[in-house]
């Protein structure tokens, strides 16, 4: 998948669900459980153990799902994700070598931001996304709305406390996706291996950015 293929699945399916758990197999059981309910798109944090290792594993057994690697620090280990399969990569700041890195391997690249400054720097650099991390936490999406105004031509990613409370808010001040994490994932629904429970989470979340994208479809 090229990375303009990438851009354009996040932006139509709105939703980066992120993967940060404790050990490989909850991973892979979460990724599945994810895609089992339309999301085809899933971030395997760097935090996870084995984490490459389950990249490669999602990559080979499920060729539909969009693959990519987040909380990469550095371009070494950027790299080992690429050799692994990540068809995109995401950070939690701006690192510009991994910007860099990124924009010459032909990968889509969502570098983490959350002042203007930073904001600018990323897109500038080639960012396909600018993932605004930690966003809830610093006016959520109030936030979203005034960094919108002045920069409507950057596509956003609100991510960090994002829930199904704030989640259409996010979407109608000018995120053009979602980054989630344990609000779609719960670690409770991991522990005892409720696939349901997640699927049903992820159908609230399509549906909650699918009305937030059109809301005269429920007039």
């Amino acid at each position: 998948m090229t990375k303009e293929e990438v851009r354009a699945s996040i932006g139509e399916i709105g939703i980066v669900p992120s993967i940060r758990v404790s050990s490989s197999d909850d991973a892979l059981f979460a990724a599945e459980a994810v895609a089992g309910a339309g999301i085809p798109i899933v971030e395997v944090t760097m935090t996870v153990p084995g984490a490459l290792k389950v990249i490669a594993a999602l990559v080979r057994s499920s060729p539909s799902l969009l693959v990519g690697a987040g909380t990469i620090l550095d371009v070494e280990a950027a790299r080992h994700c690429l050799d692994a399969g990540a068809q995109f990569l995401t950070s939690t700041g701006f690192e510009r070598e991994l910007v860099d890195f990124a924009v010459r391997e032909g990968i889509a690249v969502f570098p983490g931001a959350l002042t203007p400054t930073e904001i600018i720097a990323a897109w500038k650099a080639g960012a396909d996304f600018v993932k605004v991390f930690p966003c809830a936490q610093v006016g959520g999406p109030s936030y979203i709305r005034s960094l919108r105004r002045p920069l409507p031509q950057v596509p956003l990613i609100a991510a960090g406390g994002v829930n199904q409370q704030n989640a259409g808010e996010f979407i109608q001040a000018g995120a053009d996706a979602l980054g989630i994490g344990g609000h779609l994932i719960p670690q409770q629904a991991i522990e005892l291996r409720q696939p349901h429970r997640i699927q049903e989470l992820a159908r609230r979340f399509s549906g909650i950015v699918k009305t937030a994208r059109n809301p005269k479809d429920i007039e």
